[in-house]
């Protein structure tokens, strides 16, 4: 029964993946993306594996050692908990990029793929969308400097009005 929770506890998540990947415009996704109930199912596989080694889990997480992290992942329940909790929140940081990105507007076919590294290699995935955050911003925040981006530019010259150009 283990192995078929750790298993399916990634085909619960597959389908807000699929829609923020490759039907990202869709409404009923945005919709979905916006809801953190999409974690639910993930959390009872959760509690289903965390529950018969709470004793250990609370050990490994309450006093952090790495051996007893190690015995924690030795126990079939243990590994499985810790692969639902870490779906979940990859989940979850996946929903809160796709919201982000579709904020700022970043273009579906850049997030396409950093999504999908956030499936695979979350922490990569998300320091990656926080680069690509960061440029967005910096050049959303030059556009609309004073003067620079916004259809005019300083001449040059002090004392006069900037020079309007022409689209």
């Amino acid at each position: 029964m283990t192995g078929f929770l750790f298993e399916f506890t990634f085909w619960l998540v597959a389908p807000v993946w699929l829609l923020m990947v490759f039907a990202p415009g869709w409404g009923p996704t945005a919709r979905i993306a916006a809801s953190p109930l999409t974690v639910l199912p993930v959390l009872a596989v959760y509690l289903t594996m965390a529950l018969p080694v709470l004793p250990e889990l609370w050990a490994a997480v309450s006093s952090p050692d790495i051996d007893r992290f190690r015995d924690l992942m030795m126990l079939a329940n243990g590994a499985g908990a810790i692969w639902a909790q870490v779906i979940a929140w990859d989940l979850l940081i996946g929903q809160w990029m796709y919201r982000e990105a579709r904020r700022i507007g970043i273009h579906p076919l850049a997030m396409g793929p950093l999504l999908v590294l956030t499936i695979l290699l979350s922490p990569f995935g998300l320091l990656l969308f926080l680069l690509l955050r960061a440029a967005n911003q910096r050049a959303r925040a030059k556009d609309r400097a004073p003067g620079l981006g916004s259809g005019t530019r300083p001449s040059g010259r002090a004392g006069r009005s900037p020079v309007v150009q022409e689209p």
